[in-house]
């Protein structure tokens, strides 16, 4: 697996217990997603921590539901990145449930977003990535929009020159963070115009834009293929996530999952997380994942992996 520097190629392979290499930090000093080396570095070529169900947080072990222990604020200041949660309707509004309201109720949409908000206003030099699922297709224009509008992050939120771009068009998250276009927002049911493209411009279709590999895994070895995509590009041009989340299966006649807190230590590891990255490198050209999702970020080596997947030893 190799992470091309600044649009370079590079050409070294490496095992788990090997170290990327490490690029040389920006002349002006500017630190992007708190690295100065990032600000120069393509967001499609950078690999963010993510969230699972961000709003599903509970410290309460019985809450069976919960796939977080931490809230979003808390997650974004251990480095968190991208933020995915989903959205259905509850008495009227756009909420985020877990599978549905009545399992876990994180609240309102607007709410959760002028959390994010807050976070962004504060930390001004920070890029960071929204990814939305919309399983009841609930109107993007007509409720989705409001949510962002209302929020103030639809004036943060980045919209592509090319309706579609490949993973080599996006710009830098230096450029990203001075044209103060720093929120790229998914959606994955919904978003998609006719035409191609977006319906609301900054509201991106996920899966043309990103592909992902199995979610809800219960194999610890995370089996990868391309699971969830659309066209045009093939899945080399697109972004990709990792959905490094292990679920438990309780109800051994049918399937009822459940998100596997007692070994989230080890599957949130480092080399628990780089064998999964490279069993996907073979759809990426051997570069590296751009979102690692995860259930209890808090816990394991989360961060740790996805700064050595970005190329720093510390």
């Amino acid at each position: 697996m190799r992470r091309d520097e600044d649009n370079t190629e590079g050409e070294g392979e490496e095992g788990e217990s090997s170290q990327p290499p490490v690029v040389a930090a920006n002349a002006s000093g500017l630190r992007c997603n708190g690295r100065t080396e990032l600000c120069e570095r393509p967001y499609g070529n950078v690999t963010f921590l993510g969230a699972h169900d961000s709003f599903a947080a509970s410290g309460n072990p019985f809450a069976l539901a919960r796939t977080q222990e931490i809230d979003v604020a808390a997650q974004l200041k251990l480095g968190v990145r991208m933020l995915q949660a989903q959205g259905r309707m509850n008495n009227n509004k756009l909420h985020f449930c877990h599978t549905s309201c009545g399992l876990f109720d994180g609240g309102s949409v607007e709410d959760y977003l002028k959390k994010v908000k807050t976070f962004l206003d504060q930390n001004s030099n920070e890029v960071l990535t929204l990814i939305f699922t919309n399983p009841e297709n609930i109107s993007v224009a007509e409720v989705w929009k409001p949510a962002f509008d209302n929020s103030g992050i639809s004036d943060l939120a980045y919209v592509p020159n090319e309706p579609i771009p490949k993973r080599d068009d996006w710009p830098t998250l230096g450029d990203m963070i001075e044209t103060k276009k720093r929120v790229v927002v998914f959606l994955d049911k919904g978003a998609a115009a006719p035409e191609g493209g977006a319906l609301v411009d900054f509201i991106l279709p996920q899966f043309q834009m990103i592909w992902e590999d199995k979610y809800s895994s219960t194999d610890d070895k995370f089996p990868c293929k391309v699971d969830r995509t659309e066209k045009p590009l093939a899945p080399v041009d697109q972004l990709n996530m990792i959905n490094h989340n292990l679920n438990l299966n309780i109800f051994p006649i049918g399937p009822v999952l459940i998100p596997h807190r007692l070994v989230a230590p080890k599957t949130n590891s480092v080399n628990t997380i780089f064998s999964h990255a490279y069993g996907c490198s073979n759809f990426t050209e051997e570069r590296a994942p751009n979102f690692v999702m995860l259930d209890f970020v808090n816990v394991g080596q989360g961060m740790e992996a996805v700064n050595r997947l970005n190329g720093f030893t510390s």
